[in-house]
């Protein structure tokens, strides 16, 4: 089951969402919080799948409320991170990529269809990152012309194995592990256990720093398309 909390200063925006996502068979709303503070209290009482982070609200804003949930002291237990996905009505906006760098899995702007929503909290709560499609471009050069030092470097990137590269270009260029798997014609286990070492060897928090760092580094250029797809042997 998916543990939700709801992070926003609108009532009726966290009563719509609330009432959207109870009614996914494999989706629970735990809390609803007003502000920033009461999220990070939540999560950390709650220990949720997920939470859905407003930007914009009183007191402690969603950037640095997702900055505490994301440390490690909010873990789920074996070290599972409790994952945040930020909910906005801006696009590219300095406070999106902040979040993101402060470690949200991803975000979605609030005038996405239900099952664009529903589909991007079970994303996220498998580990995957979530880019509003519409605008990731956008974001993605932001983040090519703008260097986080924390990101690792392209000598770092470069010592991933060739594999591992072309796994990491296939993630940034947003494709989930089943999608890589076909792509590659691997099987989702080799792909799940070469995103393990991509993660341990760039010392990244989640695939949405992974995808940062593939930007970052030149590893891919925003606006290309994927590599064409393996003729390689059947999956293993």
């Amino acid at each position: 089951m998916i543990r939700v909390i709801l992070a926003d200063d609108q009532p009726l925006v966290r009563s719509g969402i609330g009432m959207l996502l109870s009614a996914e068979p494999d989706i629970e709303v735990v809390g609803e919080a007003h502000d920033g503070a009461q999220a990070i209290d939540l999560a950390c009482a709650l220990r949720p799948t997920v939470v859905l982070m407003d930007i914009r609200m009183p007191g402690v804003d969603g950037v640095e409320a997702t900055r505490r949930i994301t440390a490690d002291q909010f873990s789920r237990g074996q070290g599972v991170p409790v994952r945040v996905l930020v909910l906005t009505t801006y696009n590219v906006h300095e406070a999106v990529i902040q979040a993101l760098r402060a470690g949200a899995s991803g975000f979605l702007l609030k005038d996405a269809a239900p099952e664009e929503l529903v589909r991007a909290v079970r994303s996220v709560a498998d580990g995957e990152a979530w880019l509003d499609p519409s605008v990731t471009p956008e974001l993605l050069r932001e983040f090519a012309a703008r260097p986080d030092r924390l990101l690792p470097t392209p000598a770092e990137v470069e010592n991933l194995t060739a594999r591992e590269r072309e796994v990491l270009t296939l993630i940034a260029h947003g494709m989930s592990n089943a999608e890589v798997a076909g792509h590659l014609v691997i099987s989702e286990t080799t792909v799940k256990t070469h995103y393990s070492r991509i993660v341990m060897k760039l010392g990244v928090r989640d695939r949405a720093q992974a995808v940062a760092a593939a930007y970052q580094c030149g590893l891919v250029q925003p606006g290309t398309t994927p590599p064409p797809r393996s003729q390689g042997p059947a999956p293993r």
